[in-house]
């Protein structure tokens, strides 16, 4: 098994260097093409000759940002799995700490756009893990590939003009602007046009600083949010219990008053009234539900202000979910339909563990499991008699344990 994990890290390194090798050919061609293309679209985007000269000569391409535009795991994860990692007793923890330690930029950030000092730190929490991990890779070199290779050309040649301006106007240094694969920087993982359209001096010093000020980062959270058209007098949703007998529509956008609901039979989980002084009756709300068999959710116009920050149903209720744990919340009520959860990042550090214990080369114990601790986990999946598909949950993790 050992040497069968070997052929397949060997395979994968044979190839990369093919990609690589190819890139002088065809490959290269059609890249001086693109940079062309997109110098001439810059001049009509307000971006100066010397500013493209200075970011942009020499810029080389990196192909392997391909890969993580087609697995992006808001889209790719079942939601146990999604939100097992970003909603943990850790990410928590960490949360309260950093809201007592940013509790006058959050309270100012409330009393200028409505926006609850939970829900704020909630976003900050997950996009960066508060500040944390704000991202390594370079704006402009990630941004000039994707506007040449993949899908969404388009959407990502207009955030690479608006990161040049950005870098034109002397917002940032050039070796301080770095971010995700993506494109998105800041703690709290602002696009370039974005920033051009909503970051804030929430401090009144001359700048808006998304990288290393935690208050202009979270007080254009709060801006974002406000624009998106958060109400401070509704809660994104909750938890609800739909009676067995109802047929009618379900989703996000399929909103109707909420009396309709509690005609329907719809009750709320934790046992409150469905319509209350604060949520009435003819409040629009939709029905959530992630995972056929699992917790349902009544949602606001506040969910669809968190799902507008980044497009996902799931990612949205993991700011939802952290936003409620960070008020004293527990847990979902109703769970997952899975026998094999999701786990929190401690208990992947665990898994890594014992993988090393188990003569694993996987590098370093960080909760990120990578494409090394995937293919130990697949070794190991085939020695136990487990699926072999590379995803560690509860059941993998209880085996590992009971095996030492």
């Amino acid at each position: 098994m050992r040497s069968s994990l070997c052929q397949s890290l060997s395979t994968s390194l044979l190839l990369t260097a093919a990609l690589t090798a190819a890139l002088p050919s065809a490959a290269a061609t059609n890249w001086e093409t693109c940079l062309a293309k997109l110098e001439r679209d810059a001049r009509q985007a307000g971006v100066r000759a010397d500013t493209w000269r200075e970011h942009l000569e020499g810029v080389s391409a990196q192909p392997q940002l391909l890969e993580k535009l087609k697995h992006q795991p808001e889209f790719k994860l079942r939601t146990w799995d999604y939100l097992a990692g970003l909603v943990d007793d850790e990410r928590v923890r960490d949360g309260l700490e950093a809201m007592q330690r940013e509790a006058g930029a959050l309270a100012t950030a409330k009393a200028r756009y409505g926006v609850d000092a939970f829900t704020t730190a909630a976003v900050w929490g997950v996009e960066s893990n508060y500040g944390r991990n704000t991202g390594s890779y370079p704006i402009v070199e990630s941004l000039t590939t994707l506007s040449c290779m993949g899908r969404r050309q388009g959407f990502f040649r207009k955030e690479l003009m608006a990161a040049l301006r950005i870098l034109q106007a002397g917002h940032f240094a050039p070796e301080q602007f770095k971010g995700s694969w993506a494109g998105a920087f800041g703690q709290t993982q602002f696009m370039p046009s974005t920033f051009e359209r909503l970051a804030v001096d929430l401090n009144g010093d001359g700048r808006r600083n998304l990288i290393s000020d935690n208050a202009d980062a979270l007080g254009s959270t709060a801006h974002f949010l406000k624009r998106a058209g958060w109400q401070a007098d509704l809660p994104w949703g909750f938890e609800v219990i739909v009676p067995a007998s109802y047929q009618g529509e379900r989703g996000r956008k399929a909103k109707k008053p909420l009396r309709e609901w509690a005609k329907a039979g719809v009750k709320r989980a934790d046992g409150q009234a469905l319509i209350s002084e604060q949520i009435l009756g003819a409040t629009p709300a939709g029905l959530l539900e992630p995972e056929p068999g699992g917790p349902v959710f009544l949602v606001f116009r506040n969910f669809d202000a968190l799902y507008s920050y980044n497009a996902s149903e799931s990612y949205g209720l993991a700011i939802a979910h952290l936003s409620d744990r960070l008020r004293g919340g527990g847990s979902f009520i109703r769970p997952w339909p899975t026998q094999d959860g999701g786990l929190s990042r401690a208990e992947k550090r665990t898994i890594q563990e014992l993988l090393i214990a188990r003569g694993h080369d996987i590098g370093d114990i960080d909760g990120a499991l990578g494409k090394r601790s995937v293919a130990a986990i697949k070794v190991e999946q085939a020695r136990l008699g487990h699926e072999v598909n590379g995803r560690a949950g509860q059941l993998l993790l209880r085996a590992l344990k009971a095996d030492q």
